[in-house]
């Protein structure tokens, strides 16, 4: 999704190369859940070795993109993309697609509530959800960055997929792609117009 998303807005991609399992790179240093139950035990040296390695890159990468743009005088709309299990520890998630954001932030507000707008006149059959299956405002990439930039135009949504699309046959994964951004786009001018401010050139697709 999220290459599909920088390919179709000729945006930068940050995308992680590692599993969960090693490290979780949307998750702040200190976070509990930053290690698996596989690398947690680790010596002190080899985690190290890991957020050194995989989690500092990617992490600087993403943010010196941000500071790119917010240079140039551009609006900044950064994607973060994932996917959430279908069920987890026995509840089923009812959700195809949530859109997480700080409700604080009108930005974000803004950019999602037309999102799902228009996704809901082009897909009705999908069930689109804000701030679900998690809190936008949680810990994570996109919260981070909130606070480096907190006096910009920066706006950072999180898209979460549901896997049960993804791995379904038949695949609908394809066409669903296809609406996620057709409908982005159309969230982004709208928004911008709205703001009276030019149309984003900086739509980060983020994994």
């Amino acid at each position: 999704m999220a290459k599909a998303l920088a390919s179709a807005f000729a945006a930068p991609l940050v995308a992680s190369t590692v599993s969960r399992l090693l490290i979780d790179l949307n998750r702040s240093i200190g976070h509990p859940q930053l290690f698996s139950a596989v690398t947690r035990a680790a010596p002190a040296q080899t985690r190290a070795q890991i957020v050194e390695r995989h989690y500092r890159p990617y992490r600087v990468q993403a943010e010196r993109l941000v500071r790119q743009a917010v240079a140039r005088g551009d609006r900044v709309i950064h994607i973060s993309s994932h996917t959430f299990t279908a069920e987890l520890e026995g509840k089923v998630r009812n959700a195809d697609v949530g859109l997480l954001y700080h409700p604080a932030r009108p930005g974000e507000t803004e950019v999602c509530a037309r999102w799902k707008e228009t996704l809901a006149a082009s897909a009705p059959e999908l069930r689109v959800r804000r701030n679900y299956p998690y809190a936008g405002k949680g810990d994570g990439l996109t919260s981070h960055l909130r606070v480096g930039f907190a006096e910009t135009d920066y706006v950072g949504v999180e898209l979460e997929v549901n896997q049960g699309i993804v791995f379904a046959a038949g695949r609908p994964w394809t066409a669903l792609r296809r609406k996620l951004i057709d409908s982005l786009r159309t969230a982004c001018a709208a928004s911008a117009h709205h703001d009276s401010r030019p149309a984003p050139r900086n739509t980060h697709g983020e994994r």
